[in-house]
């Protein structure tokens, strides 16, 4: 049951309103902003000199985007992932509308939040399977149909949204009346309505009329049940299905446990076969530079580098430490390891030494050395790996017959 309070006034609410407001305004989910500021110092000045990378696989994707300042790199990222979903399936993309996944994701994480009694992880953040789940339940948009961008600004800005609506809820799970109304959630809604605009009943898209639900089946064409999610941890059998402890899985969904290495295995197959992945990850390593889009696994770390050795990480290739499954399980049980950001693996590269890297497609606009991108390790793939979200097609035929599906 919810709690009952009995002797709270409405200057008290409107009190532990103002003040959950402005205290949550400080703990609103990593925006770009927030992450990019983070890692500005993990850049080198002639990285790109160092490197000579040579492409394997390039697959086609839609243009690199700007998530700006919001925690929606799982939308933007997953969303991303869809478009080349489309193309896989010999359709003309469409720029899918990121923030109409994160609107109906917020509807939905705002119920969870609430019927749990605020015991649950809340602001922006999410996982791939969230925009599996919306897509599923509430169908799709085109960008140029939803913005996101009701109020004036040019690309997002959330921090206001999220700390205002944020305290609509602790409000609401502090009970004032002592019983829930029917109307919190409509309230709500209307919150993140006057912020991201109302979703429209109807469109039309090229000479068309359509609902979300009818577009998302005539026009994307893709089939929720195809997609599937992969981690690994020791804690947990392999090749069975476990719920995948990091605050944004807010919805407790279940993803299959694989070793480390064939995280890299699912990876290699699927861009072999044409398929692009969707990936969850940890960003806050030294070893990971936006700025000169390459992140690896240094085998010394960074506190016990020399000065030289941290000025030269990004000026070329560099030996990487081995990955074992209690080093990945290490790193999430002593939170070196966090589910920080959503990005969209679209190719194979190798160095001038033959070693194997992603490309990798950010949300954070095209101002690093490689216009969007990132260039990553395998071995960085495999230790700061949260989650996978692939097409079931596109998984090795061993793996799929170990997990039984």
């Amino acid at each position: 049951m919810l709690k009952t309070t009995t002797h709270t006034n409405s200057n008290e609410v409107q009190n532990f309103f103002l003040s959950s407001a402005f205290i949550l305004a400080a703990q609103v989910s990593f925006s770009q902003d927030n992450l990019v500021n983070s890692l500005k110092n993990n850049a080198s000045e002639n990285s790109k000199e160092g490197f000579k990378f040579t492409d394997l696989i390039n697959l086609e994707r839609t243009s690199v985007k700007n998530q700006g300042s919001s925690g929606t790199c799982w939308s933007y990222s997953t969303n991303s992932f869809l478009e080349s979903e489309m193309i896989k399936k010999g359709k003309q993309p469409v720029e899918l509308s990121q923030i109409y996944t994160a609107r109906c994701a917020y509807i939905e994480k705002a119920k969870n939040y609430v019927r749990m009694q605020g015991a649950v992880s809340l602001g922006d953040g999410g996982s791939g399977h969230d925009v599996i789940n919306m897509y599923r339940k509430y169908g799709a948009l085109p960008q140029s149909v939803y913005s996101g961008l009701n109020y004036g600004t040019a690309k997002n800005k959330f921090a206001e949204m999220s700390a205002v609506t944020q305290g609509m809820l602790q409000a609401v799970i502090k009970n004032p009346n002592g019983q829930l109304t029917p109307n919190w959630l409509t309230a709500y809604t209307a919150a993140i309505d006057a912020y991201l605009g109302k979703v429209p009943e109807s469109f039309a898209y090229n000479g068309k009329t359509y609902t979300p639900q009818t577009f998302a089946k005539e026009v994307v064409g893709i089939n929720p049940d195809d997609y599937v999610e992969f981690s690994s941890y020791t804690d947990h059998p392999y090749y069975s299905k476990f719920t995948l402890l990091v605050p944004d899985n807010w919805s407790f969904d279940q993803v299959y446990n694989v070793r480390p290495q064939e995280l890299t295995d699912i990876i290699d197959n699927a861009l072999k076969n044409g398929f692009t992945v969707a990936w969850a990850t940890d960003v806050s390593e030294k070893s990971f530079s936006w700025k000169n889009g390459v992140a690896y696994v240094p085998t010394v770390s960074y506190d016990d580098m020399t000065d030289q050795q941290k000025a030269d990480m990004f000026n070329g290739p560099k030996p990487e430490l081995e990955i074992t499954p209690e080093v990945r399980q290490a790193a999430l049980d002593n939170y070196n390891t966090t589910d920080d950001h959503g990005m969209h693996i679209v190719g194979l590269s190798k160095d001038q030494n033959g070693k194997e890297y992603y490309i990798v497609k950010n949300s954070w606009g095209s101002t690093n050395d490689y216009k969007g991108y990132l260039y990553v390790t395998k071995n960085y793939v495999k230790y700061k790996t949260t989650s996978l979200l692939v097409n079931r097609q596109a998984v090795p035929s061993v793996i799929k017959k170990n997990c039984k599906f």
